[in-house]
């Protein structure tokens, strides 16, 4: 309890913003998708997304050196109100893929502020339980907005007030808050040549774990429209995937302690490649087969990024545990702004099932591309690697979170 107290409202403020993130995320292409927009369409909103949310995590920084940080995190809940109740105001194709992108850039630096502001609070003794709060508040939240669809009816604008409340309801808990304002964030730097370097495997499997986390979270919820899925079913399609992949993520991480981590990369590719394949070619529009289907889906999606970061920490100094998975984070961003125009792309020539084609793609490629570098480079001695740890779902996270983590008490030589 100690622990916990002196982060109370800070954990309040997240629980906010991951509800209204959730909500948002799962009411655009829906809506979009009711007004008849094509899944190119709404797959721009998802890119327009990604990139504004990965040039926050570079930019705002920045920001936060020149005005604080209290000042930036009440402009940005701010500016996320606005954007989503624009959103309401002009229901358009081109204005919301703006407002998306607004919104992306407006997330990414409130989680920064919210994550520096809990690295202040922690010291090696608390860090662990603080980083488990954190992504237990974090997924919690998430599933709770995503939960809150049924009832705010997405083809009015009533969704889009529920997320501007929840927006500001996020600034009263921080600004009200004593604790004093955490040092300035230092900037992202991308270094691929060193990523790279480091390990090939795990560069390519980040870029393609957030292809495929990029085409789900964002045309899921079109393909659940569009089979005649309820409010109610497309929001537990989204809550079920992201249970699967809460599920498996530790299991996994713990068989890969013990062998070449690549061979569970193989293996959860090809798994991946069966799931979507039976999606693609047997998959009845039965609700309780389809959420199946998601969870062993999500079982091994949103674990590929976690694996493919850990065999990177595999061959790094500890002490470069957040510059380099700060890097991988963001290349994990470029994947998630290809995802949804490739996945739309398919959907469009396939139908609704086309999301499976797509997500088949990413791990067919991650399964081969991680085989093919066992070839190619020894595993280091298990007792050489340290050991997996579980991270929260990738889409939510940004390089500040990176410093909450257990694995980042070794700090660089001279910090």
């Amino acid at each position: 309890m100690s622990t916990l107290l002196p982060i109370v409202s800070l954990l309040l403020s997240v629980f906010f913003l991951m509800s209204g993130a959730g909500l948002l995320g799962i009411v655009l292409p829906v809506r979009g998708s009711i007004e008849g927009w094509s899944t190119y369409e709404i797959g721009l909103l998802g890119t327009g997304y990604a990139v504004a949310f990965t040039v926050g995590c570079l930019l705002v920084p920045r920001l936060l050196r020149r005005v604080g940080h209290v000042r930036t995190f009440s402009s940005l809940c701010a500016l996320l109100a606005i954007a989503v109740l624009l959103n309401a105001l002009v229901v358009h194709p081109i204005a919301w893929i703006v407002f998306r992108g607004t919104a992306g850039f407006a997330l990414a630096g409130s989680y920064m502020v919210i994550e520096s502001w809990l690295n202040e609070r922690v010291n090696n003794e608390t860090r662990g339980r603080i980083f488990s709060i954190y992504m237990i508040v974090s997924m919690s939240a998430m599933m709770s907005g995503q939960f809150m669809m049924p009832l705010a009816r997405p083809e009015t604008p009533n969704p889009f007030m529920f997320c501007a409340i929840l927006f500001a309801l996020a600034v009263i808990p921080t600004a009200l808050s004593r604790a004093p304002s955490p040092k300035p964030l230092e900037a992202v730097k991308l270094d691929l040549q060193v990523i790279f370097r480091n390990s090939p495997a795990a560069a390519v499997g980040v870029f393609l774990a957030g292809m495929i986390s990029g085409s789900w979270n964002n045309m899921a919820p079109v393909f659940a429209q569009r089979i005649g899925f309820s409010t109610a079913e497309i929001a537990a399609l989204l809550a079920v995937t992201q249970a699967g992949g809460i599920a498996l993520q530790y299991p996994l991480g713990r068989v890969s302690d013990r062998v070449d981590r690549r061979h569970v990369m193989t293996g959860i590719g090809l798994l991946g490649l069966a799931v979507a394949l039976f999606g693609l070619f047997f998959l009845r529009h039965d609700v309780v087969l389809v959420l199946a289907t998601a969870f062993v889906l999500g079982s091994v999606a949103y674990p590929a990024y976690s694996l493919a970061v850990a065999h990177a920490n595999d061959y790094a100094r500890p002490a470069d545990f957040v510059r380099l998975s700060g890097g991988l984070l963001i290349l994990y961003g470029f994947g998630t702004m290809g995802g949804p125009l490739f996945s739309a792309w398919l959907m469009e020539r396939l139908g609704p099932s086309g999301i499976f084609a797509a997500t088949g793609a990413g791990h067919g490629l991650y399964a081969a591309y991680a085989f093919y570098r066992t070839f190619r480079r020894q595993a280091p001695p298990v007792s050489a690697r340290p050991d997996f740890r579980s991270t929260p779902l990738a889409r939510t996270q940004t390089p500040a979170a990176l410093r909450l983590d257990p694995r980042s008490e070794e700090k660089p030589s001279g910090a």
